[in-house]
């Protein structure tokens, strides 16, 4: 190439450092592309992210494509260098234009273009994908042959070329990308979202009423008791018992049974005309499961039993949902009468207020691995059942003991340590 001009043989060398910055910059846009948003532009028909999708799907193929094209370019810039070096400077021409063409090609062709790239994959990629896919299709016998002699190497080293990677994410990183994706997804949503992931963490006993607060009908009370009671009752269906929740005997729904209330005609054996069979659920069963169970069975609530049989409480697929997406409901038996917030900062809670729901209500960390309530959490804490006034500090929270009545803490202020 001694006979071109120096002037044509450095638009040519020009020519190939743009190349090179094209091949850096699409291999790392490529590459930085979000799989999950690629696959949304593309169900969408955008078509440079099918065009770029489909490459993706052969990595090898797309890998060799660039690096036989930027190799090739850069080797052929180097020499072009080299000739115009040699014609200005002669045999000092060579080191010159090595040192030259290094920084060059850094600054140039790849430490920019890669940087944009990284930035800017879509943009960088989408467009990048259609030279590729032309690159791919002439030099694809160079290609095959190229991934042949990879594959043995490979093969040679252990590593089976077929083992492939996986978009599939696991409920970690789904929680990663919801956490990251932060701005584009409002906090309540994000919320909801990750409760659903959660709800496999949390059992049936997390979150259901607990058995001394449980509201059903007594049919060993009087039918007039009963009727005042069923007037009041903040509940659209209640477990049916004799004397003993044990002793249940189905669950009602009121409405079915508020016309004979209105016509003052309700007796006993109309209820239990009204009633349907209980539903009994194991107390360790997730919430994801019992939410199935719920839509499976047609039902709206349950009643939650041990090891032994005995029933423990009751859950209902409002409970769950609130789980999701949060109180919803304005019934007095929610976790608020539990709370009393006081001038000084702290508060007052019931010792049967759930932990998890005190959490939930002060955006608290209260260990939930354990005891479920405040009593259960501190007599766990202290081995013993201590008197009024005892004072003490768990976790990050001082808590002193306002009330023990019948071998339970009926009540406790708790302060979190600044």
């Amino acid at each position: 190439m001694n006979e071109y001009p120096i002037a044509l043989l450095s638009a040519f060398l020009v020519f190939l450092i743009i190349l090179s910055a094209f091949f850096s910059s699409s291999e790392t846009g490529m590459m930085s592309l979000n799989r999950y948003r690629l696959k949304h532009l593309s169900k969408n028909g955008n078509r440079g992210a099918k065009n770029a999708e489909k490459l993706l799907k052969t990595p090898d193929k797309l890998i060799s494509v660039i690096l036989v094209g930027n190799n090739f370019v850069n080797i052929l810039a180097s020499a072009i260098a080299t000739i115009i070096a040699v014609q200005l400077w002669g045999d000092a021409g060579i080191a010159i234009a090595t040192t030259a063409l290094t920084i060059v090609v850094l600054i140039f062709a790849e430490v920019t273009p890669k940087t944009i790239a990284a930035l800017h994959p879509e943009r960088i990629a989408f467009p990048a994908s259609y030279a590729l896919s032309f690159l791919l299709k002439v030099l694809y016998p160079v290609i095959w042959i190229l991934n042949q002699i990879t594959k043995f190497l490979l093969s040679l080293l252990g590593i089976k070329s077929s083992d492939e990677g996986t978009d599939a994410l696991s409920k970690e990183e789904l929680r990663t990308v919801l956490f990251e994706s932060s701005q584009r997804i409002s906090p309540r949503y994000k919320d909801m979202l990750v409760s659903i992931i959660d709800l496999e963490k949390v059992t049936v006993d997390d979150i259901m009423v607990p058995r001394h607060e449980v509201v059903g009908i007594d049919l060993d009370l009087e039918i007039n008791d009963i009727i005042e009671q069923i007037r009041h009752s903040q509940h659209t269906r209640m477990p049916v018992y004799k004397s003993d929740i044990n002793k249940v005997v189905g669950i009602v729904h009121l409405r079915s049974i508020n016309r004979f209330l209105n016509e003052n005609q309700l007796t006993k054996s109309m209820i239990m005309q009204a009633t349907r069979e209980p539903y009994f659920v194991p107390e360790s069963t997730p919430l994801h499961t019992q939410m199935f169970n719920f839509q499976k069975e047609k039902r709206r609530i349950a009643l939650v039993v041990d090891e032994y049989g005995d029933v423990q409480g009751i859950v209902t697929l409002e409970d769950i949902l609130e789980e999701i997406v949060g109180e919803f409901t304005t019934d007095i038996a929610t976790f608020n009468k539990d709370i009393t917030p006081q001038d000084d900062g702290s508060f007052i809670i019931d010792g049967t207020a759930a932990i998890r729901d005190i959490n939930k209500a002060l955006g608290w960390a209260l260990p939930t691995e354990g005891p479920k309530t405040i009593n259960g959490l501190i007599l766990e804490y202290l081995e013993y059942i201590p008197d009024a006034s005892l004072s003490l500090k768990l976790g990050n929270y001082y808590i002193e003991i306002l009330q023990v009545k019948e071998n339970i803490i009926k009540s406790a202020r708790i302060i979190p340590a600044s």
